[in-house]
């Protein structure tokens, strides 16, 4: 049940988004400069580093529609967003997202977590100044999003099949005011009924 009074149709944090637009313009914004730019890393690498910081931070809702997204734009692979989710040392990804995934992960804890080495290894494997950047700013941001979601109890729904309906629109749409605006498309689950 959410702390706050907010439409119970529209799920995690969408429905915080429709309770206060003119915050969730700006949010949605920087979500769009972070997960939906396609230079240096893909939008499913970066759907990756949400999807991991969010299953860190225990939050259900950002964890499983980002990995949700981020398992559309890799055309279905549950398996691959599962294994970077829970255990991406040993996820079939290059070096260098699993470089920048352990910076992640360190932000995730503490920005003062960072060391030189970490960004160095990441260089080492080709890793640019700007996906250094955008991949702290995402840890960054999903730390915030996370507690968002969760220090308010967002209606956070336990079925998996809602997510890859929302995560289609999201990926073809982008994150803007449709995100809380735009019905909830039917699940697998209802299709097939």
């Amino acid at each position: 049940m959410p702390h706050i009074k907010v439409d119970n149709n529209l799920a995690g944090i969408r429905g915080l988004m429709a309770f206060r637009p003119e915050t969730a313009s700006p949010l949605c914004d920087l979500a769009n400069s972070l997960l939906r730019d396609e230079t240096g890393l893909s939008r499913a690498e970066r759907e990756l580093i949400a999807t991991h910081v969010s299953y860190l931070n225990d939050c259900f809702y950002c964890h499983n529609s980002h990995g949700e997204i981020a398992c559309y734009y890799l055309d279905g692979d549950r398996d691959l967003v599962d294994r970077v989710r829970k255990d991406y040392r040993n996820a079939p990804i290059s070096d260098k997202l699993k470089a920048l995934l352990n910076i992640a992960a360190k932000v995730q804890k503490s920005g003062k977590s960072v060391t030189q080495l970490d960004v160095d290894v990441a260089r080492s494997f080709g890793a640019t100044d700007k996906d250094i950047h955008d991949t702290v700013l995402i840890a960054a941001a999903f730390c915030m999003f996370n507690r968002y979601v969760d220090g308010l109890a967002a209606n956070t729904p336990s079925d998996l099949s809602t997510y890859a309906p929302r995560a289609k629109q999201v990926a073809q749409n982008g994150y803007s005011n449709q995100i809380y605006s735009l019905v909830q498309p039917a699940s697998q689950t209802e299709n097939s009924i």
